[in-house]
């Protein structure tokens, strides 16, 4: 079975901002209560999230308690210029998060109705956006859903013609004709965002190539139920759901080729569960690939494959340091890594941070399970380096200690990070410091190795690569994570900044490898592990969540980058270790 996820599904310009804006007062207003006038988009699975992090929607300022000490964010679609006022006017501190398309509406209305046009709104009676954009018609507007309305319309002198920014393109053209028809001289101006014409061309070709669509997005959402009309008239079989979890009831057994879609209020997280589900449904793809492909995918849902690119990273820093492979110190690397990995996560969890996971459904239902494997696996680990010495024991017992400190809350009440986790940036920062000691300085004690550059050199290698590929990954869930309040990286500086750094730090540890082995820090192997680098190099050029794979596909695509220099040892070994 093929599924194609539409390259326009998922928050529009206008959405992205407004969501992007009341998160940013929920950062920093931190004095003050939160409120959106009505909700801010409609996606209920979104808004439940904004009210855990105590932005409420209302309906009215009277339900606003203490107006003095509150904010009010206007949602992308606008208000009335007379609600507008009586909220200036009680004191509530007002952020505006309007869509731009939808202010250039409202300016125009504004204009021609100053000049004493009549203002034809064609759009859905209740929808939130047309209620505002009436309001600036100073009493000479209608609105216009149907063609029988637009029949009705008495011709004037002067009738300026507007649309809804989520109209559907071809009822719009209709009506316009229609109008044009009574009333020749009407203005008419095509305010439908142009993100909304992609979207709603993009279902159509997708409708008329597929066997089946499901639209994504919740039901009161006006475009995404736009959307489903659409697909629907193309008479393909047309699903609109608003999670995953509906796909259970769903048989998809007829449908060969299946294309997702998605509103312009429905987050990433969601889309992905569903692009997930799909691909792991008893007729979906998954079960009809290779054995490989599937028991490669159910190492990375289950963290054992982070295990073996830790093995990896381990065996190229020993080679990088001249220093004899153990089986012991690879052996460790990998069970630390799978214990820390699977007890961080279970130790973290509430629902939220499940958001958009592909490992949601099994950590959940087998939580005992992998608890008892992690503990086993974090104990083996010290086991090993126990029998290698007390120095190396207590190296990792504090490192073990450290991890496991990370996600519980250590610090005084009074201070605002009271977790290492609430940091900014800090689980790139320390999971990478992690494996690198563990990968790199824990086999040199173990070793008797003097500190010396060509251990500088394995460690930097390592911090590099787990730091790119752990950016990279959050760089994807920008979103979710900005939803439930975990600055990482990306979220702090930004996508493009984040890659830029993400591209800097690729260059500097190529250049260190390039180096290394002219300067004697090194064997020859450092030019074999460059390959590493330019795989992670070319995802950060492809770091798109609209490439339309899984969510563990992608996970499982960036640790490749480990198993890459894991690969670069072999043929270095082969080629006769020069």
């Amino acid at each position: 079975m093929e599924v194609k996820l539409a390259k326009t599904a998922g928050f529009c310009m206008g959405v992205r901002r407004a969501v992007d804006t009341v998160l940013d007062v929920a950062q920093h207003e931190t004095s003050r209560l939160i409120y959106t006038y009505g909700p801010l988009i409609h996606n209920p699975q979104t808004i439940e999230l904004l009210q855990s992090r105590g932005i409420t929607a209302i309906s009215s300022i009277d339900e606003i308690p203490d107006q003095s000490n509150s904010v009010l964010v206007i949602r992308a679609h606008g208000i009335a210029p007379d609600e507008r006022r009586k909220i200036r006017e009680s004191g509530i501190k007002i952020i505006d998060a309007t869509c731009p398309k939808v202010g250039y509406v409202q300016a125009i209305i504004k204009k021609h109705a100053a000049m004493d046009y009549r203002v034809i709104i064609v759009g859905d009676r209740a929808h939130p956006e047309v209620d505002g954009l009436l309001g600036y018609t100073q009493g000479k507007g209608v609105i216009v859903s149907t063609l029988d309305e637009a029949q009705k319309i008495p011709c004037t002198e002067k009738v300026c013609v507007v649309a809804q920014t989520t109209q559907d393109v071809e009822n719009y053209d209709k009506i316009v004709r229609k109008i044009k028809g009574i009333c020749p001289q009407a203005l008419i101006f095509n305010t439908i965002c142009t993100s909304t014409e992609k979207r709603q061309a993009e279902v159509i070709a997708l409708a008329c190539e597929m066997d089946a669509m499901f639209v994504v997005g919740g039901k009161n959402s006006a475009n995404t139920c736009r959307l489903t009309d659409l697909a629907q008239k193309q008479n393909t079989p047309t699903f609109h759901i608003e999670t995953a979890e509906e796909l259970k009831t769903i048989d998809l057994t007829p449908f060969k080729k299946i294309g997702v879609s998605a509103g312009a209020s429905t987050p990433n997280w969601i889309i992905d569960r569903v692009m997930d589900a799909l691909a792991e449904k008893p007729d979906g793809h998954l079960k009809k690939t290779g054995l490989m492909y599937r028991l490669w995918l159910w190492a990375v849902k289950t963290d054992l494959y982070s295990a073996v690119g830790a093995g990896c990273l381990t065996l190229a820093s020993m080679l990088l340091q001249k220093i004899p492979v153990s089986v012991s110190a690879v052996a460790i690397a990998s069970f630390f890594v799978y214990g820390m990995h699977v007890l961080n996560r279970l130790i973290s969890r509430k629902p939220s941070a499940y958001i958009g996971s592909f490992r949601e459904s099994t950590y959940l239902q087998y939580q005992n399970q992998y608890r008892a494997v992690a503990i086993c696996s974090l104990a083996a680990a010290l086991a090993l380096a126990l029998l290698s010495g007390l120095a190396s024991f207590l190296f990792l017992s504090v490192v073990s200690l450290a991890g496991v400190l990370y996600n519980l809350k250590i610090m005084p009440r009074r201070w605002r990070f009271r977790r290492l986790k609430d940091i900014p940036g800090s689980k790139n920062i320390f999971m990478a410091v992690a494996w690198g000691l563990v990968a790199a300085v824990l086999p040199a004690m173990q070793s008797h190795h003097s500190i010396d550059a060509a251990l500088g050199v394995a460690f930097v290698f390592v911090f590099g690569m787990v730091f790119v590929r752990s950016a990279l990954s959050d760089i994807l869930e920008m979103q979710s994570d900005k939803l439930i309040g975990r600055e990482t990286i990306p979220v702090v500086f930004g996508r493009d900044k984040t890659q830029r750094l993400l591209e800097i730090i690729l260059l500097i540890l190529f250049m260190i490898l390039v180096i290394s082995y002219p300067a004697g820090f090194s064997p020859s192997l450092s030019f074999f592990l460059i390959g590493s680098l330019l795989y992670l190099w070319i995802c950060c050029q492809l770091c798109d969540r609209r490439a339309g794979l899984s969510g563990a596909l992608i996970e499982g695509l960036l640790e490749t980058s480990y198993i890459i220099a894991g690969l670069g040892v072999f043929c270095w070994y082969i080629l006769g270790r020069g």
